[in-house]
């Protein structure tokens, strides 16, 4: 055996130039592959429930919409599903067979791609890929400096829009505030259309107040692609359809604007959005059921208007604080219940979302922090495809801050990190650096290659979050995270401008009453 001079000859680790190099070399860009967090990274490894588990759920799923069914469907949607195969009772509901869900479930889409009028922030919506955004239909804007909440506009969200097109951890834009100052039904959801797209070319997503109105946004939509069939090729928005009133009701409305929306080539986020404890049952796992009988129902549907249409499995429950019935998006159980809806996702191998990193807390601040990293993180860690509200809400769900917006980038950078785990290959286990620095070597891997090759690769680092030294921050000023925040945001609104080609955007405003500048 050889001894171990002749196993390793130590070298000293190179110098690199000093700290100055270093830092050069740790802000260097890198192409998308090489970055230590990117959209669509796999989770999954975080499963709340046993297999046996998710198998009384989907059991107890089937039972529920043979034996309860859904109730007030439109007419279009009871021709739709009896011709499909469910059975219309005497009592007006519609029931579902075990055989009729299954085979729907076996032409239902997997796999999907929602587009991006950019093609580089496509998002491929398979197995346990995960993508953090924003949803929700926050009706105040939060000023974390006075403290106030005022009722948000479409200059609103269209700056949250354009926050989010620079936000590298934040990877589709779902409408997130309703925009007060549009008093015309018709005008608010063309406008909350126009403002997204103005403002990010990512995915969108939106909803439509009345499916009178989903003509016109379409046109508009055809208007931005450059006509139908671009639009056809890459659908880049997508529909937030509330189409169940929990318990097991159908709204009729959004039934009719879905299947409109599906037959115009537009994906669907098959939304159920019950409360634990008011709209739902109170046990977690029976809650889940609900909501996975309503969305399997949904599957139904949307496959009986056209087999294969692109959709969201998005079970969406929320807890209440059964103490006030209050609504409690930042709790632990609502952390367990999209962890748990991900994994019944899994199960079906459906594309799937739910609400992530909803706060309860008024502002951008403590509280904030711990219910936004928990629930994102869990949500992220059982693999679920689209993270909804991940960012920006507050007073569950009343309040969005564009501060928390731009503080949520670094959180879901870390939730990624959390995502990626850690990576065990022969490299990353190998004892050759070990033997440099320890055998004749510096005594430390501060400079060494390994250590500059990985500092950008395995590593992420927070672009507001505050890592210095106590004197460091006192010597700087003593500065605020809220500061740095509030000095990004800005920084990043004073060189974000319009999206949408000038002409476009011309033609748009001469048609439609934008509100926004």
């Amino acid at each position: 055996m050889s001894d171990i001079g002749e196993v390793c000859e130590p070298t000293r680790a190179k110098r690199t130039g000093g700290r100055a190099n270093r830092v050069a070399v740790r802000s260097a860009p890198l192409s998308d592959e090489m970055r230590p967090v990117r959209p669509g990274m796999s989770g999954g490894r975080y499963k709340p429930l046993t297999d046996e588990g998710v198998q009384q759920i989907h059991q107890s799923a089937l039972e529920a919409l043979e034996v309860i069914g859904l109730s007030q469907a439109p007419p279009s949607g009871v021709a739709l599903m009896t011709e499909a195969g469910a059975i219309l009772g005497n009592d007006g509901r519609l029931r579902f067979p075990r055989a009729l869900v299954e085979d729907m479930l076996a032409v239902a889409a997997r796999n999907i791609t929602l587009h991006a009028r950019d093609p580089r922030h496509d998002l491929y919506l398979s197995g346990s890929r995960v993508h953090y955004g924003t949803a929700g239909a926050a009706v105040h804007i939060v000023d974390p400096i006075t403290l106030d909440y005022r009722e948000s506009t479409a200059q609103d969200l269209y700056d949250a829009a354009r926050l989010v097109d620079n936000l590298d951890n934040i990877h589709f834009y779902q409408r997130t505030m309703v925009c007060r100052d549009v008093v015309d039904n018709r005008e608010m959801d063309l406008n909350t259309l126009y403002g997204c797209l103005a403002g990010t070319t990512k995915h969108v997503g939106t909803s439509f107040s009345d499916p009178s109105h989903v003509s016109d946004c379409f046109d508009m939509l055809y208007t931005v692609a450059g006509g139908e069939e671009k639009w056809l090729e890459r659908p880049f928005v997508s529909n937030s359809n509330c189409f169940v009133v929990p318990p097991m009701k159908f709204a009729e409305e959004s039934c009719i604007t879905m299947e409109d929306c599906i037959r115009r080539g537009m994906p669907m986020l098959l939304l159920s959005a019950g409360q634990a404890g008011a709209t739902a049952p109170a046990p977690i796992a029976l809650t889940i059921v609900q909501a996975v009988a309503e969305c399997l129902a949904g599957v139904v549907y949307t496959n009986s208007i056209k087999k294969g249409a692109p959709c969201i499995f998005g079970t969406w429950p929320f807890v209440s604080d059964l103490r006030t019935g209050a609504m409690s998006g930042g709790s632990a159980e609502q952390a367990l219940l999209t962890a748990g809806c991900a994994q019944m996702h899994r199960f079906y191998d459906l594309p799937g979302g739910a609400a992530s990193g909803i706060s309860d807390s008024k502002l951008p601040d403590m509280q904030a922090g711990w219910e936004q990293g928990i629930t994102n993180a869990l949500a992220g860690l059982a693999g679920l495809n689209m993270c909804y509200e991940a960012v920006g809400m507050h007073a569950s769900l009343l309040g969005f801050c564009l501060e928390s917006l731009v503080l949520g980038d670094d959180l879901l950078g870390q939730a990624m990190r959390l995502v990626r785990g850690i990576d065990v290959t022969p490299d990353s286990t190998s004892i050759d650096a070990m033997k440099e620095v320890c055998l004749g070597g510096p005594g430390h891997y501060l400079g060494s290659d390994q250590t500059l090759k990985l500092m950008q690769t395995e590593y992420i680092y927070p672009a507001s979050a505050n890592r210095m030294s106590p004197k460091e921050w006192n010597e700087a000023g003593k500065p605020l995270l809220l500061d740095a925040a509030i000095a990004r945001k800005n920084s990043i609104l004073a060189r974000a401008g319009n999206v949408i080609d000038p002409d476009i955007d011309a033609a748009i405003r001469a048609k439609y009453n934008i509100y926004f500048k």
